[in-house]
């Protein structure tokens, strides 16, 4: 196993390079980069770069509302055209049904009705929009399920189209727009620090339709004829604030083929000159002709933009919108027009807005903690272990080299969250060479010559490390499929670090020592030595104190369970939905008088906190009344309201999310914590036996209480980060237990008769060094986030912080306790017939431990 061939050889340098020269082109200027390297660079996310995110939800109630009323129209039209009578035409349950006042003209009705939808095609099969049933004079337009699921798919789709084209015409750089579960459209923007242009634009379907106007001298609040409705001016200075026209319109914008601003030569005003197509030209001609001197209304999205009298008929498909307009409106509905209209109304039910300014503080704040946390575990590995720590180090720096390069050759996208998994992942591949050296000086300390220790300390480390790997793949799999944003981007960046690890430690590393020992040909080794934080040949009888531990840790996770209650957790606007905007004033700003003058805006509760300097404010709304829509229209409001109370204020950043998203953000983020408990149970039970899966598991969930209620307790947002941070203790906890476990599986093939208490507390002493050395590495990594990372990472790493300390300390005074109660007699069952309480082991005596691996037992 220490033969490493020189294809062997070639092949782990090979992987090594092309993964950093894969990297490379992150550290060189876009201009400098030679012709033959691969442009491969990581893409920055939102929270770096800045930019907006948004999520959209197509209305489809609204749409399949609207489609209702239009057949309401087309029925009506139909039926009067065909000379039948009727009454009781109308919207029932979601049903259009009238009565006949004639029976005799059923066949002519149903014949008439049949004019009225199209077939639409799922899988195959053509299905009509209404299934049209007849009950004596009765007749009722039923939807058909499987039609409307289709034009609801359709509807989605063409809304993506749309607001794609409604965004590039505004020239937007690398913007993302995705589809999201069956009614929702993912829009990111990268570089866009002001989203409310946007918002606004594809806020508004787009509809535009021309209608005939009813009779001028209703008053409105009277009720409008049949076929006839009401509908508000949006200039109300140059007319009556309300308007009545025929329902159906004459022409609609589906025929626009182009839309321009433009500037009317004699008065100055703007105005949107359009262009229809062929139909849509002789239509609005024919219109036109047939109603000299009668006013034509000009509708969009539901109110009336103008309403001129046509002077003489309009031919040539060309025509002008007049009203209020400047340029950047004139501009903006020209926009809307050419791109077209929206099939249903869209509402925003989650933002998140980073500045430019933010991004570029939160960059400088992950490459500080990430250099400074690289620093500490380079130095704390080289003292430790010498050469072979030296050895580590260089397998860490091809690690994160690697690491950047796989993520830049997925044209993965970087977050903060990223940079923490990337600090992370460090700490993990520490563990994994920690692991290894500690055994080979195991070996070494048993009188193992350089090349036996070093073999067998590898092929020993071998299994351990892939347990503890694979329960925290497992559950970074997890998180990213159940997590979204920047929180899938720090499971993709520790599952990673955690396969690049595996390979730089188990392959890596071992060719370096390998290198090192045919060439030198040591005759001892001593790895190790300089820097140890637990002394050789502990003796401590840690069961000895195991019903303390157990109890104690009851205690704390039942006073955790009750601040889960009381004063409970402080969910963050990822579960509890609201709206949070931290802003940047000039000067430090007047708590008392910004609270009042918002709390004027009719918007419930607001919370004010100073964070970093006094001119940093972090404004907190509660979850607003009256759904999605409410929640999206606050936004507007509160940042308007900042910016004219304080002049100068700089908005850096917006997080909004609506009572929908909140709420499977927070089921989803339970049911990843749900599921890895199963799969940590399902995976310790399958590689080892039901004893060391249920303390494993048992003591996992111990500690996850122990973390809500240190939530609780600081008062720490619990949101989508929080979650990620229980998934990494839960990481740390299950690691450490895999390795006492894995010692304690070892012991018990080599020591038959030793007794299961005295075999555990060997098992815990052997590996003592190596979780102490694990978690101190593992909190260098992290410290300088918790210290350095700002607002956004300081709280994730302290949890992670006090997560270590207890998933270190629970491994020896739960888990093992756990397993010694459990495993009494499953793990020590009386073997060839003989009585297990009568065989006693002479490894072990008042005295401690023998240090070496082929000690003799005796049976009496």
């Amino acid at each position: 196993m220490l033969y490493f061939s020189k294809i062997k050889i070639t092949l782990v340098i090979t992987i090594c390079l092309v993964g950093i020269l894969l990297g490379l082109p992150n550290l060189i200027p876009e201009q400098d980069m030679p012709s033959w390297m691969p442009d491969t660079r990581i893409n920055l996310g939102l929270d770096l770069r800045g930019g907006s995110y948004l999520m959209l939800k197509v209305d489809l109630d609204t749409l399949s509302q609207e489609r209702v009323e239009g057949t309401v129209d087309s029925t009506r039209n139909l039926l009067r055209d065909a000379r039948i009578r009727y009454t009781g035409l109308g919207v029932d349950g979601g049903t259009v049904r009238f009565d006949l006042v004639d029976a005799g003209q059923k066949t002519a009705a149903l014949d008439a009705l049949g004019k009225l939808d199209s077939a639409v095609s799922v899988g195959g099969t053509a299905y009509r929009d209404y299934d049209i049933e007849a009950e004596g004079t009765r007749i009722v337009l039923r939807p058909n399920p499987a039609a409307m699921q289709e034009r609801a798919r359709q509807a989605v789709g063409q809304s993506i189209e749309i607001v794609r084209r409604r965004i590039d015409e505004l020239g937007t750089r690398e913007p993302m727009i995705a589809r999201q579960g069956e009614d929702r459209i993912i829009v990111q923007l990268p570089g866009e620090s002001d989203p409310g242009r946007i918002k606004a634009l594809l806020g508004q379907t787009a509809k535009m339709s021309f209608h005939m106007v009813g009779d001028q001298t209703l008053r409105p609040g009277t009720p409008a004829p049949p076929g006839f409705q009401w509908l508000p001016m949006t200039d109300t200075g140059r007319g009556p604030s309300h308007i009545v026209i025929r329902r159906q319109a004459e022409v609609d914008g589906s025929h626009l083929t182009d839309a321009r601003p433009t500037v009317d030569q004699r008065t100055g005003e703007w105005l949107v000159t359009f262009a229809f197509n062929d139909f849509g030209g002789r239509r609005f001609a024919d219109i036109t002709t047939r109603h000299v001197g009668k006013p034509f209304a000009i509708v969009l999205d539901g109110k009336v933009i103008s309403a001129p009298v046509i002077r003489e008929p309009i031919v040539g498909g060309r025509g002008q919108i007049s009203g209020s307009f400047n340029a950047a409106s004139a501009n903006d509905l020209a926009v809307l027009l050419r791109a077209g209209a929206l099939p249903a109304p869209l509402t925003v039910v989650e933002e998140r807005t980073v500045g430019p300014d933010l991004g570029a503080d939160a960059i400088r704040a992950g490459m500080i903690s990430l250099t400074v946390g690289f620093g500490l575990v380079i130095t704390y590995m080289a003292a430790a272990y010498g050469r072979f720590g030296l050895y580590a180090n260089m397998a860490l720096l091809v690690n994160l080299a690697m690491a950047i390069g796989a993520l830049s050759a997925m044209g993965a996208t970087l977050t903060l969250p990223g940079i923490a998994g990337l600090l992370l992942s460090l700490g993990m591949a520490v563990d994994a060479n920690i692991l290894i050296n500690e055994r080979i000086r195991e070996e070494t300390r048993r009188g193992k010559v350089p090349a036996g220790a070093i073999e067998t300390g590898f092929r020993r480390a071998y299994a351990t490390i892939v347990d503890a790997n694979a329960t925290t793949l497992i559950k970074m799999l997890l998180l990213y499929v159940v997590g979204v944003g920047a929180v899938r981007g720090f499971a993709v960046t520790i599952s990673l670090g955690i396969l690049i690890s595996m390979f730089t430690a188990i392959l890596l590393v071992r060719m370096l020592i390998v290198r090192w020992l045919r060439l030198r040909q040591p005759t001892e080794l001593h790895p190790g030595r300089r820097l140890r934080f637990v002394p050789d040949d502990t003796r401590i009888a840690f069961m000895k104190g195991r019903n303390i531990g157990l109890g104690l840790s009851a205690a704390l996770s039942l006073a955790s369970v009750v601040l889960f209650f009381t004063p409970g957790l402080n969910y963050g606007v990822d579960f509890a939905g609201g709206t949070v905007v931290e802003i940047r004033t000039p000067e430090p700003a007047d708590f008392g008088t910004l609270r009042t003058n918002l709390e004027k805006l009719g918007i419930g509760p607001v919370k004010l906190q100073h964070f970093g300097s006094d001119t940093d404010i972090l404004v907190r709304l509660e979850r607003q009344s009256g759904g999605d829509k409410a929640q999206a229209a606050v936004v507007e409001t509160v940042q308007s309201a900042l910016q004219s109370d304080i002049p100068g204020t700089i908005i850096r950043r917006v997080e909004n999310i609506g009572a929908s998203v909140s709420e499977e953000l927070f089921r989803d983020g339970m049911l990843a914590l749900g599921l890895a408990a199963i799969a940590m149970l399902l995976y310790i039970w399958f590689r080892f036996e039901w004893p060391f899966g249920v303390g494993a598991v048992a003591t996992m969930l111990l500690d996850v209480t122990k973390v809500v209620g240190f939530f609780a307790l600081t008062g720490i947002e619990f949101n989508l980060p929080a979650i990620a941070a229980i998934l990494t203790v839960m990481g740390f906890s299950i690691n450490d237990k895999v390795v006492v476990y894995d010692r304690v599986r070892e012991n018990l093939r080599i020591y038959k008769a030793m007794p299961l208490r005295e075999l555990i507390d060997l098992s815990i002493n052997e590996t003592l060094s190596r979780t102490v050395a694990t978690s101190f590495s593992t909190l260098l990594a992290i410290l300088p986030l918790a210290l350095f990372g700002g607002e956004s990472l300081q709280p994730f790493a302290w949890v992670l912080l006090f997560g270590i300390i207890l998933a270190t300390s629970s491994s020896i005074f739960i888990a093992a306790p756990i397993l010694l109660y459990l495993g009494e007699e499953r793990l020590r069952q009386p073997q060839d017939g003989e009585d297990n309480t009568s065989k006693k082991s002479t490894a072990y005596d008042l005295g401690g431990f023998v240090p070496s691996e082929e000690r003799e037992t005796t049976k009496t």
